[in-house]
């Protein structure tokens, strides 16, 4: 059975798109390696790098040439100082050559080696080859960015479906949630206790507990930044940052120096109840604006849907329990890459495969459930919060204005958080004998809209917001 782990729906990455930036980096990795693992690395004269589909037609706006670059580059989307990206970029410009695997210089013309080709391959709409030149002959391998950072190579006998296998040894491998809640029963688990079983049978506790606190340091650190970051983000459409001001308005004067210090400053400021919104949206939509600039973010499941489950979880340690420690977060985040996987597995998370539901739809689901089970839901009220929140927003199109992940990107996440909080409420005062749509239901529903969904809406930058606002209205 598909099994999809925690840190496989959380991971670390620079924005603005997990699967346009994040996706086609990693895929360059890929590519280096395969070279290498086939003695063909040294040979190789010159590259060039073909972008096909969605990532082709809004590969500008999302920086999939700077991703490949920089892949390409050997730099870690981990761990990369973000404010060398541009330094990197303006070398390989200015001196047409790049440093491939920051091991061997080759020429290298951006304009003419990365070539952005409009059709789509068959297999998925996210497609990039990589050529190389070895002795006069050209290899060429084709790599598929499928959501969420994730990077799949189409195999000859793989069919078209959205169905790809991560192979591991969970002893509690979920596909449904009907699975999932099986399992809780049969162990007498809330879902977290679920999954850190599964987590457990690849790597020891520390281990996770480790990565999950490296992701909340992420999390934190990028809500900090966008919160203390005033102007405009790049890309040409001068969106102005709103995060900055919103803080500034909301914070008070408690004094804090850094991440941690501000989380307690703001736990220990009262927030009045017109407030609570103000500051979910603040926080959502700090790090959607530091994912917009190129910065590091956690995809959640997303770049592009990045601040709703931060959002949710500061709203939990800073209105809904200011006792809330490490075992809390702990118990968020394995909750929402669980539901992550679901929706994964049975539908996408692949905003160019299935809209904006794929992505804000997604987070919104995984943000609710995570929330309803720290406030005391029972497991299948926290199935009903994954499901109340995607079913409302089944259909959501993906229409980025300028191919960037700004507008209407950037506010959907602060609506997405708002969304998971409500859906978690309904959730709690709701008798699950009286549920009549369950978690698996709008699942499959939400892959069959996806399906019937215009392909201009699908993050084309053809259809929706992205024609009907121009960059000159802007």
């Amino acid at each position: 059975m598909e099994s999809i782990s925690v840190f496989d729906m959380l991971k670390i990455g620079v924005g603005p798109s997990s699967s346009h930036t994040l996706g086609p980096w990693r895929a360059a990795e890929r590519w280096i390696k395969e070279l290498k693992d086939t003695k063909k690395f040294e040979k190789v004269e010159n590259i060039t790098v073909d972008l096909y589909g969605s990532l082709s037609l809004t590969g500008k706006g999302h920086a999939t040439d700077y991703a490949v670059l920089l892949g390409l580059s050997g730099a870690d989307p981990e761990y990369i100082p973000v404010d060398q990206i541009d330094i990197i970029i303006k070398a390989i410009e200015n001196s047409k050559t790049l440093a491939f695997n920051n091991e061997k210089v080759m020429d290298f013309d951006i304009g003419k080696d990365i070539i952005f080709n409009r059709k789509f391959l068959p297999f998925h709409a996210n497609a990039l080859t990589f050529s190389a030149l070895i002795n006069g002959r050209r290899y060429r391998s084709t790599y598929y960015s499928i959501g969420g950072g994730f990077v799949v190579q189409e195999e000859r006998k793989v069919s078209k479906a959205n169905k790809i296998i991560f192979y591991c040894t969970f002893p509690y491998p979920t596909s449904t949630g009907d699975e999932l809640l099986k399992y809780c029963h049969q162990l007498n688990l809330p879902i977290s206790g679920v999954v850190l079983e599964n987590e457990k049978s690849i790597r020891d506790e520390d281990s996770i507990n480790l990565e999950l606190k490296r992701i909340w340091d992420t999390m934190l650190e990028c809500m900090y930044i966008g919160c203390h970051t005033e102007g405009h983000l790049p890309g040409g459409l001068n969106v102005k940052r709103r995060a900055f001001d919103m803080h500034k308005n909301l914070k008070g004067n408690e004094p804090y120096t850094t991440p941690v210090e501000w989380l307690n400053a703001i736990r220990n400021t009262e927030v009045k109840f017109r407030q609570i919104l103000k500051w979910v949206s603040c926080f959502a939509l700090a790090v959607n604006e530091v994912n917009a600039s190129l910065g590091r973010v956690v995809t959640a499941p997303t770049n592009g849907s990045a601040g709703v489950i931060p959002a949710v979880l500061m709203y939990y340690l800073v209105i809904e329990n200011h006792d809330g420690n490490f075992e809390d977060i702990k118990r968020f985040l394995l909750v929402a890459g669980e539901i992550g996987s679901i929706f994964k597995k049975g539908a996408t998370i692949s905003a160019a495969m299935g809209g904006c539901q794929a992505e804000i739809g997604v987070s919104s689901a995984m943000a609710a459930a995570a929330l309803c089970e720290l406030s005391g839901g029972t497991p299948e009220q926290v199935l009903i919060a994954a499901e109340i929140a995607m079913e409302h927003h089944l259909g959501m199109t993906c229409d980025p204005i300028g191919g960037l992940v700004q507008v209407p990107c950037i506010e959907r996440n602060a609506m997405g958080a708002i969304k998971a909080i409500n859906a978690c409420e309904l959730a709690l005062d709701t008798d699950p004998k009286n549920v009549k749509v369950p978690l698996d239901k709008v699942v499959n529903t939400m892959w069959e809209t996806a399906k019937d969904m215009n392909t201009k809406y699908k993050e084309t930058s053809e259809g929706g917001l992205a024609v009907g606002v121009h960059l000159t209205d802007c």
